[in-house]
């Protein structure tokens, strides 16, 4: 199973919006570029809603099914690990395999002393085609290696052999997640990772390295983007010269994730992946629960109300709703209005604040993040929340669609082939 090119994670917190979502990349497809879905929900979101992986590969059915979507879609276990692949294993076929929490840990003495031996031929300067600078190899940096990421790309293998086991080698996509790490990788840290990784026989086709900067829930990229843009383009180069190099799959490419809204980067990232003739991974899976809430108080009335009360309750429940958050997300409490101000906002003050739009004086980032992480009191409403996301359904589907179009799909694909 090969991932095609270009492919973006669609998250869908409740399981509406997938027909919307794949009208935003039918779109992309009649105007000459083809992005596939890959509808994304972790252990986490399950836990939080009360939803299971057969219920996301359902609404991912109904929604190809309702749109005659005959390119590939897939499902993505996201951010599983030994203890959670299980109930995966059936209704997925694609696992991002989280390894972060491993980061570090203590490796086996002769299993790194292996890594090592069988990396010196590497030592010295290593010149990588389209990299800004040669790497300088030393053995240093290979024990660093070992002793870093060994044991998380270890337990990678681990986690993909339970999966292969199960569904048969070749029947599904790997990726493998480290961009949870405490710091970035380097260019030359992630050619080392990959050599663990084809030394472990994982055939990756994505990886989600941890780039420089915060990629925070919702919002635009926090750092420097020329920063970004010179270790975007070594790890494309890190990634062709690894292909070769180790004989990893060549439909191995980069993985961005909480790619959503990262508009400063866009731009960047599609000029980068169409000068390396490149494949790409977005994800953006938050973005359309924060599209339902704008569409609900667009709809004004009854459903604007329902859009108050849930911020007034997750405003009374910060800690809970954040704490799992906490590493992607960075909200100054006291910039957050209070639920009797916004009580008071008509549909345009709610709309204009929690949109991701710069330029308009009410959109504040703290909002925008705090809503992002409190779908769980919409969850618990129940019947209240999932009615009025079906009264409103005209409204939030031109927004979902909107959203992943003109905001994500078109700034990065248009015009790559």
């Amino acid at each position: 199973m090969n991932l095609p090119k270009y492919s973006i994670g669609v998250g869908d917190r409740f399981g509406l919006e997938g027909a919307a979502q794949l009208r935003a990349l039918q779109r992309a497809a009649s105007e000459g570029v083809r992005v596939v879905p890959v509808w994304n929900k972790s252990n986490r979101e399950h836990s939080i809603i009360g939803t299971r992986p057969e219920d996301t590969r359902r609404a991912a059915e109904a929604a190809v099914k309702a749109c005659g979507w005959t390119d590939p879609y897939y499902l993505d276990a996201d951010h599983i690990g030994l203890a959670t692949v299980d109930e995966y294993v059936v209704p997925c076929d694609f696992f991002t395999i989280d390894v972060a929490d491993f980061i570090g840990k203590p490796v086996d003495g002769p299993a790194a002393q292996a890594f090592v031996g069988s990396m010196e031929k590497f030592l010295g300067s290593l010149s990588i085609p389209r990299m800004r600078s040669p790497v300088r190899v030393s053995g240093e940096l290979l024990t660093a290696v070992a002793q870093k990421y060994l044991a998380a790309i270890s337990e990678a293998g681990k986690v993909y052999r339970r999966i292969a086991e199960r569904k048969g080698s070749g029947n599904f996509v790997t990726e493998i997640s480290l961009d949870e790490a405490d710091r970035p990788q380097s260019p030359a840290e992630l050619f080392f990772i990959l050599a663990a990784v084809a030394r472990e026989k994982i055939p990756v086709q994505t990886i989600a390295p941890k780039f420089t900067g915060e990629f925070l829930k919702g919002i635009d990229y926090v750092g420097d983007p020329g920063r970004f843009n010179g270790e975007f383009r070594d790890d494309l180069a890190v990634i062709a010269h690894a292909v070769a190099a180790f004989g990893l799959p060549s439909s191995l490419k980069l993985s961005v994730h909480s790619g959503s809204d990262k508009f400063t980067l866009y731009p960047l990232i599609r000029q980068a992946v169409e000068d390396f003739d490149a494949g790409l991974h977005v994800k953006t899976a938050g973005t359309t629960w924060l599209e339902e809430m704008i569409g609900l108080a667009e709809s004004d009335g009854d459903a604007l109300q329902l859009a108050k009360d849930i911020y007034a309750d997750a405003f009374t429940r910060y800690e809970e709703l954040c704490r799992p958050y906490v590493p992607v997300i960075r909200i100054d409490r006291t910039r957050l209005p209070a639920p009797r101000e916004v009580g008071a906002w008509d549909a345009r003050q709610f709309v204009e604040t929690l949109r991701h739009d710069p330029s308009c004086p009410r959109y504040n980032i703290h909002f925008r993040q705090f809503v992002h992480v409190s779908f769980r009191v919409a969850a618990e409403m129940d019947g209240r929340w999932t009615h009025m996301l079906q009264a409103c359904r005209a409204v939030i589907e031109q927004n979902v669609t909107m959203n992943i179009y003109d905001r994500h799909v078109k700034p990065l694909f248009a015009g790559l082939r």
